[in-house]
Parts: structure tokens; C-alpha cells; sequence
């Protein structure tokens, strides 16, 4: 199998983060943050290495929440009745999402901290 054009790979990822936009609410959410996070970076001038914790982390959570959206559509397709194995594996993929979340919330308690009550 060719692989497709260096053009086409950037349309499908593009084509994938969209979907994600467009059906996911969870992501919707998380990417209401992400904005909130870059009007934050500006408003509050961060310094690069802040800024770029806050970018990292929020990146990581859309990222994990990505993951874990492919992981429940391909055990949709392998199993689309109910099935508790099924469940354990839709279960991790979401523990990865929750954890990323976690520590995002505390890099952010940590870094705009000292922005807000300096």
C-alpha cells in the first residue's frame, strides 16, 4: 500500500480532530478550556515556560480524550453488545483521560497561583 501524499495525512488528522469537535462533548468541553487557558496565558502574561506547562498539559488532555475515542470506537465495532470485558477496556482508556485531567488542574492550580494572588 503507497502512502498517501504528505498533504492527504494532514487532511485526515484534520478531518479526525473535527469529528472530534463537531461529536464529542467531552472534547467540546476540554477544548473550552484549552481557549480559556490561551486567553489566560495572554491576560495574565505568562512567562514562556508557564505558558508552555499550561499548553502541554492542555494539549495532553485533548490528546488522551482522542485516544480514548478511538479505543471506544473500535470496541463499538469488535462488540457492539453489551460485553463487561468491553467495559473494563472503555473504563482504562477513560482512567487515562481523568488522570491527564488531574494533573492538568494541578500544573494549572500550580502556575496561575502565583499570577493570580502575587
Amino acid at each position: 500500500m503507497r502512502k498517501p501524499p504528505i498533504h492527504k495525512s494532514f487532511l485526515n488528522a484534520f478531518r479526525g480532530v473535527f469529528f472530534m469537535i463537531r461529536s464529542e462533548r467531552n472534547f467540546q468541553l476540554e477544548l473550552l478550556a484549552l481557549f480559556i487557558n490561551l486567553f489566560l496565558i495572554f491576560y495574565l502574561k505568562l512567562s514562556s515556560l508557564d505558558a508552555i506547562l499550561i499548553l502541554m498539559v492542555s494539549f495532553g488532555v485533548l490528546s488522551a480524550e482522542i485516544f480514548n475515542t478511538a479505543i471506544e470506537k473500535i470496541c463499538d465495532i469488535i462488540q457492539p453488545e453489551f460485553d463487561k470485558r468491553i467495559g473494563f477496556i472503555k473504563d482504562i482508556a477513560a482512567g487515562a483521560v481523568i488522570l491527564t485531567a488531574i494533573l492538568s488542574v494541578i500544573v494549572g492550580i500550580l502556575v496561575y497561583w502565583k499570577y493570580i494572588f502575587n
